[in-house]
C-alpha cells in the first residue's frame, strides 16, 4: 500500500490495541477484516461491510479512506474521491484522505476542463489543509518510534507539496511548480523520486534545460527504479534537444 494506506491501517491498528473504540467483538473483526485484506478489491468490500452494519463506528472515515485509497490504486480515480470525500465528511482533519481527494484532483484535471478552476482551487485547499493536518497530527501507533513518525510525517508533507507542482503544472505556472517540487523534494525524509522526474519536466518546459540535467543525472545515480530512470534519460535528452546539441 501506499503510505496514505498505511498510516491508516496503523491508526486503526492502534486504536483498536487500546480497546476503546471498538463497540462490540464482531466490530471488533470486521475493523480486523479491513486491516488484514491483501489486496485493493478485498479491503474496499471489508472497508463496505464494516460501514453497512456498524454506520456509526469510530473508524468510518478512516475505513473510508482505506477504500479510496485503494481504488486509487486500482485506477479509479472518481470512486478515489467519492469515498475520500466521505472519509473528510467524516472527519475533516483525516489528512490522508485530504492527500487522496486533492491529488486524484490534480491528477484527473485537464488544462481545458470547463470547471479546471473550480477543481484545481479545491485540489489546493485540501493540499494546504493536509499539510497543518499533518503538522498537528499525533502518533497514531504506540508502536512508532518517534523518529519513524517524524519521518513519515516528512513523507506526507511531501505528498501535498508534490500535489500542489502538479496543479501549477496544469496551469503553466512554471515559477510556482518549481518551488512546489523544490518543497516536496526537500521535506521528504524517503528519496521523492515522483517528484524528481516532474520537476524535470517543469524545468524543460520552463527552458532550464542545464537544470533539467543536473537533476536527471542525480536520480539516474541514485538508484531510482528503472521506469523511473527511463523518464529521467528522456528528459535528459529532451533537455538536449532543447539546447540544440
Amino acid at each position: 500500500m501506499k503510505i496514505k494506506s498505511l498510516i491508516a491501517v496503523l491508526l486503526m491498528a492502534g486504536t483498536l490495541a487500546m480497546g476503546q473504540k471498538v463497540k462490540s467483538k464482531a466490530e471488533g473483526e470486521a475493523v480486523n477484516a479491513v486491516l488484514t485484506a491483501t489486496t485493493p478489491d478485498a479491503r474496499i468490500a471489508a472497508a463496505d461491510n464494516l460501514l453497512s452494519k456498524y454506520k456509526d463506528t469510530a473508524f468510518k472515515s478512516i475505513a473510508l479512506q482505506i477504500a479510496g485509497e485503494s481504488y486509487s490504486q486500482k485506477g479509479d480515480g472518481p470512486n478515489a474521491i467519492v469515498y475520500g470525500d466521505r472519509a473528510i465528511e467524516a472527519d475533516p482533519k483525516n489528512f490522508q484522505a485530504l492527500l487522496l481527494v486533492s491529488s486524484q484532483l490534480a491528477r484527473m484535471t485537464k488544462e481545458f476542463d470547463l470547471d479546471k478552476d473550480e477543481k484545481l482551487k479545491r485540489a489546493t485547499k485540501l493540499a494546504n489543509d493536509a499539510v497543518a493536518a499533518i503538522a498537528g497530527a499525533e502518533k497514531p501507533n504506540p508502536q512508532l518510534t518517534d523518529e519513524q513518525w517524524t519521518g513519515i510525517k516528512k513523507d506526507l508533507t511531501s505528498e501535498a507539496h508534490e500535489t500542489l507542482g502538479m496543479i501549477a503544472t496544469v496551469d503553466k505556472k512554471w515559477g510556482p511548480a518549481i518551488t512546489e517540487y523544490k518543497a516536496a523534494i526537500d521535506a521528504s525524509a524517503s528519496p521523492a523520486y515522483t517528484a524528481m522526474v516532474r520537476l524535470m519536466s517543469v524545468y524543460n518546459n520552463d527552458k532550464k534545460y542545464d537544470d533539467a540535467t543536473a537533476l536527471a543525472d542525480k536520480l539516474i545515480a541514485a538508484g531510482a527504479p528503472d521506469n523511473l530512470k527511463k523518464i529521467a534519460q528522456d528528459e535528459k535528452a529532451r533537455a538536449a534537444k532543447g539546447k540544440g546539441q
